[in-house]
């Protein structure tokens, strides 16, 4: 029979079958633990006995201060105060050491009942006073604020009583006070209840200080002349907005909801209790002690009970433990018990005296004596009980306190790990593991580790870092002995578990990294494998199938499958081996990355826009380090696919190294940042053909077409509408020079009208009849080309060394018809050619020497012309000077009428009307133009004499520098000439008013 059927039909007996049910009770002691988890039960005797508790005040030796010299009638506790109320009505404070602080007369007769309240600083008590009339009893109920203190005469103080209220009236009769509990609603409203001996319970509901209360009666049991109806405890539980009210008495225990109206009654058990043996624990359970056993309730009823054996004279709770004070009926004594309910432990027992209060603050359990001793009791720190529990190998219940306790994880850890050292120590090695395992995120693992590295306790080891790893505190050491610990015991299975169990999104429980990489080790590729795969570590996946199982069309196939970005970044980094074994393949996938995105295609995105987003083929330039015609592949096709690539220029620059380069290699130049260095192997030229020593026909055939190549691309990549070609011109000029490619060269120089480098090309070569069609074609200035050309070739000829009067001849008839050098400078250039005779420039030389006898006579007669001019001028100035004009004319030469005074004559001959000349007019309105446009002229040619960079210009542009200096000579612009005042360059007139 179960304890829990034999408490529920305790309800139901009478009081006779009390004694009955405490002796079941403690038969059922003995029982197992685990048969009724609702009802506790337990003997005394065969609970452990521990001094977790110690006494505090110097133990035995605490007294009651002599300042209370009342008996002792009631006391409370809060705040940090210890409250007494005597018989002679004066209630005295303590401190913490329990020294008097200070007392006052609370009432006038004696104080019943006393309770410090929590929220405020006040104390309430009952006690009784002088009579007002023989109706009314003197029993009141006061309210003291204790932080306001009132003067009392000239030594004491007492708090400010901010409330009197009588109990009993008229329609609440008087009777014994029982039980006396306050309760603190919203400040400052406060609900009080008195139990009372005839089974009643008065309770005062509101403000006391200002009066404002109401008064309501809850009736418990009906009266009865034993007694056995008073109200022995009350006890306040708040469930939410709900207020409960428990009342017990010697023979009930009942249940008020005071939230109805009126509050509504119901009966919990037909077994009570006496006075003192009921108490309230944290849990805002009621608490009752009988003889037999403690009771707990619930607002449902009856809960769990102990049977604890003797008559409980106090009960009470503190921090979860259980206090009785607990009287043996064989021998008299009082024994003071601490119980642990959860630990099933007596935390402390002391042999007391007779005992009148007990209290609890500061911490501590304060047990007032009838002979006004005290005994304060604290609970030792965790510490000091742990250490004792240790040295009696007593790790379970150090465990279960340090869980009971909530202790913070670290402590119980620290228990977990003791405990698993005493076992260990023991070889339980299994239970041992068991409580590190517990262990877990407190304690290092590196020191389960060690111990359980041997190889006969591996498999407690596995279990351990199993743990480690579903708890999530592994690390990559630990993930990598783990997989050691599976391939040393070659448990393919669990290996399967650990590495397959998680098919959910999320976080591994292990470093991925380091199980690829001892799966790899073990040879366990197919694990490996997995992994990667699932943690979309592509770089390792591809890493296996490549280096340690050879299997190249699975990593295409698997490359194939993933989004652009990541299949981009796996090419680059595994290229090299895919090029090496499956170049067509390769390049397949490449030309998908670099020219195919499905969604970006899906949004409508512009060519242009839609080509700067994939992958460029400059990116995957180095994966084909070692193959260069697989290189030449690929760009040939992504090139003739995609004709506007934002990298055209690159790729066009890495074609042409491949398409120029005699040995087809790896291109160095435009690549220079692989780190790769190719040295120029030598080549020799002969009559403007490439000759590669050492190789077979084949091989010059596949340089003449890749060459061919070459200039296609350097042809087609500049068209004409372009300024700059679609590559780099000197580095494709450079790519030229190192494998001569000779017909590439000479059409950048074309491209670039670098014409002198051109000739220089064929001056290298030698090819003479190459010289001149060249300078035939890109030396004639009316179409555009460098008549200095010719200059360079007859110079050319004239350091040869060998007979050329063929070519020289043709030469100088270029130069003759252009007129690109003075024949001084041909004598000069040729003349150091001592393979030349004279009959080769005799015919110029008489051709030249008659052009300038021509010109010496024409100037010759320009010279004699200009000195008549001159000395004609000469002779007209003399003559103004020095002789009288005589104005003969007769007409006005603006108005052509007869000329009359006033006149104005000029020294230019030509006479006005002075009405037909403007206001202050000084010059001849006729000559006038013609005098500006010499003055003109003349600043003209001084403003051109400051501008040097003409004069240079003119002179390295002309083909007879000398004329255009003696040219600036005669203008006398350089020349320095000094002008005089405009008023003596001017035509002097003369104004007469007397007609001459």
């Amino acid at each position: 029979m179960k304890i829990g059927s034999t408490t529920q039909e305790t309800q139901r007996e009478p009081r006779t079958g009390h004694k009955i049910v405490g002796f079941l009770l403690l038969l059922l002691s003995d029982s197992d633990p685990q048969s009724d988890p609702s009802t506790r039960r337990g003997g005394m005797y065969q609970w452990r006995k521990f001094d977790f508790f110690e006494e505090k005040l110097g133990g035995g030796k605490c007294k009651i201060p002599e300042e209370i010299t009342g008996k002792i009638e009631c006391a409370s506790s809060g705040r940090g105060k210890l409250v007494i109320g005597c018989d002679d009505g004066t209630v005295s404070l303590l401190d913490r050491g329990l020294n008097f602080n200070f007392g006052f007369q609370a009432h006038t007769s004696s104080v019943l009942f006393l309770q410090m309240l929590k929220q405020r600083n006040f104390l309430v008590s009952i006690g009784e006073d002088e009579q007002i009339s023989p109706q009314q009893s003197g029993m009141c109920l006061k309210v003291f604020d204790l932080d306001k203190m009132l003067p009392e005469g000239s030594s004491t103080t007492s708090p400010d009583c901010i409330g009197i209220l009588r109990i009993f009236t008229n329609q609440f009769p008087q009777a014994k006070i029982t039980s006396f509990l306050v309760l603190e609603e919203a400040p400052p409203i406060l609900l009080i209840a008195i139990g009372l001996d005839n089974g009643c319970i008065y309770c005062i509901k509101g403000d006391i200080a200002r009066e404002r209360i109401t008064r309501f009666k809850l009736q418990v049991d009906s009266p009865s002349g034993d007694g056995n109806s008073s109200v022995t405890g009350l006890g306040f539980r708040v469930e939410g907005q709900a207020l409960l009210l428990f009342a017990v008495t010697p023979n009930s225990v009942s249940l008020f909801n005071m939230q109805s109206q009126p509050p509504r009654r119901q009966t919990l058990d037909q077994i009570g209790c006496s006075v003192h043996s009921v108490a309230m624990s944290d849990r805002s359970e009621l608490i009752i002690g009988r003889p037999e056993a403690v009771y707990f309730y619930e607002v449902d009823g009856r809960g769990p009970c102990w049977a604890f054996e003797g008559d409980k004279k106090f009960l009470g709770w503190y921090r979860g433990y259980l206090l009785c004070v607990i009287a043996d009926q064989r021998n008299g004594r009082n024994t003071f018990n601490i119980y642990d309910l959860k630990n099933r432990l007596i935390a402390h027992s002391l042999a007391v005296k007779e005992v009148s209060h007990m209290l609890c603050e500061w911490g501590n359990i304060i047990l007032i004596m009838t002979d006004k001793s005290a005994l304060c009791i604290g609970e030792k720190d965790m510490e000091s009980k742990l250490d004792m529990l240790f040295k009696k190998n007593l790790y379970t219940v150090a465990i279960n306190l340090v869980q009971t306790q909530q202790a913070d994880a670290s402590a119980t850890a620290e228990v977990l790990r003791k405990y698993g050292d005493h076992l260990y120590s023991k070889q339980d090695y299994d239970e041992a593991m068991a409580q590190y395992i517990h262990t877990i995120g407190h304690l290092e693992p590196s020191y389960v580790i060690q111990k359980f590295l041997d190889a006969q306790r591996i498999y407690n080891l596995t279990n351990y870092l199993e743990s480690l790893h579903e708890k999530g505190f592994a690390s990559k050491d630990h993930t990598t002995l783990l997989l050691n610990c599976y391939t040393k015991l070659k448990d393919v299975e669990k290996l399967n578990v650990f590495i397959k169990n998680d098919d959910g999104v999320g976080e591994h429980k292990f470093d991925v990294e380091t199980a690829i990489r001892v799966c790899r080790a073990a040879n366990y590729h197919e694990h490996a494998m997995y992994v990667a795969k699932k943690a979309g570590r592509h770089e390792w996946y591809l890493k296996i199938l490549l280096e340690d199982l050879g299997r190249y069309d699975e990593a295409l196939q698997y490359i194939s499958s993933l989004e652009p970005s990541q299949a981009g970044v796996t090419v680059k980094e595994y290229g090299k081996i895919l090029v090496e074994h499956k170049p067509a393949e390769t390049i397949d996938i490449l030309m998908r990355l670099c020219t195919e995105d499905k969604e970006l295609a899906k949004r409508g995105t512009s060519n242009g826009d839609y080509l700067s987003m994939l992958p460029s083929p400059v990116d995957f330039l180095n994966i084909f380090i070692h193959h260069p015609q697989s290189l030449m592949d690929f760009l040939e096709k992504y090139a003739d696919k995609v004709k506007d690539s934002p990298a055209q220029v690159e790729i066009h620059n890495t074609l042409l190294e491949l398409y120029l380069s005699i040995d087809l290699n790896f291109p160095s130049i435009s690549q220079a940042n692989n780190g790769t260095d190719f040295s120029i192997k030598e080549r020799t030229v002969s009559n403007g053909k490439l000759v590669a020593e050492g190789k077979n026909s084949s091989t010059e055939k596949d340089t003449l077409e890749r060459q061919e190549k070459g200039l296609h691309l350097l042809k087609s990549a500049w068209p004409s509408d372009l300024e700059h070609p679609l590559y780099d011109v000197d580095l494709a000029i450079i790519l030229c020079e190192m494998n001569a490619f000779k017909e590439g060269l000479l059409y950048l120089y074309e491209k670039l009208k670098l014409f002198k480098e051109v000739v220089a090309c064929y001056m290298q070569a030698h090819d003479h009849e190459g010289l001149i069609a060249c300078c035939k074609r890109l030396g004639d200035s009316g179409k555009g080309g460098d008549p200095a050309l010719w200059a360079d070739l007859l110079k050319y000829f004239g350091e040869l060394g060998e007979d050329c009067s063929k070519e020289v001849k043709e030469v100088l008839t270029y130069i003759e018809r252009d007129d690109i050098l003075p024949p001084i400078i041909v004598l000069q250039t040729l003349s150091r050619n001592p393979c030349l005779t004279l009959s080769v420039i005799k015919d110029y030389i008489a051709r030249k020497l008659e052009q300038e006898s021509k010109l010496i006579e024409e100037d010759r007669r320009a010279i004699e012309k200009y000195q008549e001019d001159t000395m004609a001028m000469r002779k007209e100035i003399q003559d103004l000077r020095t002789n009288a004009r005589i104005f003969q004319l007769s007409k006005c030469t603006a108005c052509t009428f007869t000329l009359d005074l006033p006149a104005v004559h000029f020294m230019c001959m030509h006479s006005f009307h002075q009405r037909c000349l403007g206001d202050n007019e000084k010059e001849c309105p006729e000559c006038a133009s013609e005098y500006r446009s010499v003055m003109e002229m003349k600043r003209s040619l001084e403003q051109n004499s400051k501008d040097q960079d003409r004069f240079f210009q003119q002179v390295k542009s002309s083909k007879d520098g000398f004329s255009i200096i003696a040219e600036y000579f005669g203008k006398g612009i350089i020349s320095k000439t000094s002008i005089g005042p405009t008023g003596s360059a001017r035509s002097s007139s003369i104004s007469s008013s007397s007609g001459f």
